[in-house]
């Protein structure tokens, strides 16, 4: 008995789980393609136009957010006030331009993406076979700016000699920005040397440093350095100070091309949010409103007429007609899942991110996708799901990615920003020094981090920001 009813459910219980699972990681655009896709194969589903509060089924006008679960519970002291919200006045579907569309439409170039950019300046010293070497390496870049792939196993793909990829690479590493595409932090700050040399004068232990030393240049263990490359403590100083000031080790989060200017905040545009935060009144003294939009207008159910068929046909037709029901039946409960675990998760990180959502990114406090699952008994994989691709519209009314809640270095980059902002421009700030300051504000950081920050925000390093305020206006 116990091995049929397991036998029986097991299927049906695997299949909510899969179902919510899928529903959940999609943003509301892709959620109404896929509510439309089902009510296109699923007769047994239909959506009736009247409008119900998800949550209390209070009948709504379009457009209308509920009276009832958008006020404050004056029992409860949280500062936000979750609610999930039934509106359809956001287009998604890409309709065909009107003539009129079309003279009005902004046919502005896009952001060109860093393998493009790339490959343009370096395409026309090469042969057709060496161009698709080329684009097979720099596809593979990542955010920092590395492709690991070996050069003996590019090689080995393409069946050339070692030494032909070994020269597109190098053509690669040398182009804007430069160290890209490099294996390592180590190998694109060595590049980068190299090219320094062609305008300054530079001891060839530099390399060395780079190459072996990267952990004591991090920790300004001087004596160490200067032990096994038996040079004076003074020279060793000198070559930290001009590395940390000169090099970048992460080539990809630079900034780079004058064309491509903030191509990092260009890259991500979002118009359509999936969760708006308002001020309760429009008063930002008060209570934080956070309305998590359902995009489908009207509500779905079983439909009366397919019920009625399945009770009044014989047993034979009856079990044609089941799946369909119990397919329809088991959608609408993921859905209901999912939108009440989106609503239970941002009742958590609104709480906990009220200052950031008020005041700004200097406000963020470290989040982790493991604690909030901890919190809320879930696998974390649910929290990963529930953030990926959605969008949120903070007060102010900007539109940012729901991960960047969780984005733990945002405040220290964006002190960062503040002080490199305020720098004298005669003589700005180096890593080591941003990092003095930064401890004094009770961050403790090593100087590769605040490289990385800094080229994560597209500041350049200290030798070519004094350039650059040096420049005629």
């Amino acid at each position: 008995m116990y091995q049929r009813q397991y036998l029986r459910t097991e299927p049906q219980t695997t299949a909510h789980l899969a179902q919510t699972m899928s529903l959940l990681k999609m943003n509301n655009g892709e959620l109404i393609e896929e509510i439309e896709r089902i009510l296109n194969e699923n007769p047994a589903l239909e959506k009736i136009e009247e409008i119900r509060c998800p949550q209390c089924n209070r009948k709504l006008f379009p457009g209308q957010i509920c009276p009832k679960c958008s006020q404050p519970n004056r029992g409860d002291n949280d500062d936000a006030i979750v609610f999930l919200s039934p509106r359809n006045d956001f287009q998604y579907q890409k309709d065909v331009l009107t003539d009129d569309e079309y003279q009005m439409e902004d046919f502005t170039p896009d952001t060109v993406e860093l393998p493009e950019y790339i490959l343009r300046q370096i395409m026309f010293d090469l042969t057709d076979s060496e161009r698709e070497i080329a684009a097979h390496i720099v596809l593979q870049v990542d955010e920092d700016g590395f492709v690991p792939e070996k050069n003996a196993s590019i090689a080995q793909y393409f069946h050339v000699p070692i030494s032909k990829v070994e020269l597109i690479r190098n053509m690669i590493m040398h182009a804007d920005p430069i160290g890209v595409c490099a294996t390592s932090p180590e190998e694109a700050m060595i590049v980068q040397l190299d090219i320094l040399r062609e305008t300054v004068e530079l001891p060839p232990y530099y390399n060395q440093m780079v190459r072996d030393h990267i952990a004591s240049i991090s920790k300004k263990d001087y004596k160490k350095i200067a032990k096994e490359l038996e040079l004076p403590e003074s020279d060793i100083k000198n070559a930290v100070r001009f590395i940390s000031e000169n090099l970048y080790p992460y080539p990809g989060r630079a900034s780079w091309g004058h064309s491509n200017n903030d191509q990092a905040t260009q890259k991500n545009v979002y118009s359509n949010p999936d969760i708006i935060v308002t001020y309760s009144n429009n008063d930002p003294g008060q209570a934080l409103m956070v309305e998590i939009i359902i995009p489908y207008g009207g509500n779905l159910r079983i439909s009366s007429i397919y019920k009625n068929a399945l009770n009044e046909s014989v047993e034979e037709k009856r079990e044609d007609l089941k799946p369909d029901l119990d397919r329809a039946n088991l959608f609408i409960k993921c859905l209901q899942q999912r939108n009440n675990t989106m609503r239970r998760m941002l009742e958590k990180i609104t709480k906990y991110q009220v200052e950031f959502i008020r005041k700004g990114d200097k406000f963020i406090h470290p989040l982790t996708r493991a604690d909030l699952a901890e919190e809320l008994e879930v696998h974390e994989s649910t929290i990963s799901r529930a953030v990926a691709n959605k969008s949120l519209q903070l007060p102010d009314g900007k539109i940012v990615p729901l991960s960047k809640f969780f984005d733990r270095s945002l405040g220290i980059r964006t002190e960062l920003k503040e002080i490199v902002a305020k720098e004298n421009q005669n003589k700005p700030l180096s890593d080591s020094k941003i990092a003095e300051i930064l401890n004094q504000k009770g961050y403790d950081l090593a100087r590769r981090t605040i490289a990385k920050y800094r080229a994560m925000e597209g500041i350049d390093p200290a030798y070519m920001r004094k350039t650059q305020y040096n420049e005629p206006k």
